[in-house]
């Protein structure tokens, strides 16, 4: 895997914490009066920071497993919302969310590191992406990073703009 994008996926934690560094703790809950335009789930900073920790270990942790280990795997999408609802996003600990998401892309990017152009070759499909390589779907993971940091940024965005009159 090339180094630019494993210095991506390495940095994805601290970016995150930066960007949560900037919400006062009575805003991690806050929601917007229109989800119109966020470019990520509509989800609050707090449920956004929930969402990516279990994103990467109930899915691209076993995904990497399935096509590093299967032939041609199918691989399954998380229904994000229902997973929020069951896991209670609204109730967690962003500290302790963090500091889970941080240890376990640790582990994916230690994964990542030692595969080789062989394992990176193997195929599988995916929900709404299709067929694809799991250089491909390591990729797809760096783009739902980028896709979670914009939706935090957009949240802040929202969060700054002047009361209505």
């Amino acid at each position: 895997m090339n180094s630019a994008t494993l210095s991506a996926l390495s940095s994805f934690p601290d970016a995150l914490e930066r960007v949560l560094g900037e919400v006062p703790e009575t805003s991690l809950r806050w929601v917007p009066p229109s989800w119109d335009g966020i470019p990520s789930e509509q989800f609050t900073v707090l449920e956004q920071v929930c969402h990516v920790r279990d994103i990467e270990i109930d899915g691209y942790h076993v995904r990497i497993r399935r096509m590093v280990e299967e032939t041609d795997p199918v691989l399954a999408d998380i229904e994000s919302y229902e997973l929020a609802a069951e896991r209670q996003y609204a109730d967690a600990d962003p500290r302790e969310a963090l500091a889970a998401f941080r240890a376990a892309r640790l582990q994916t990017v230690k994964i990542i590191a030692g595969l080789t152009d062989a394992q990176l070759a193997r195929t599988g499909s995916f929900g709404g992406y299709g067929s694809l390589t799991l250089k491909g779907l390591i990729h797809f993971l760096c783009s739902h990073d980028q896709q979670h940091l914009a939706g935090l940024q957009w949240l802040l965005g929202k969060m700054s703009a002047p009361p209505s009159s």
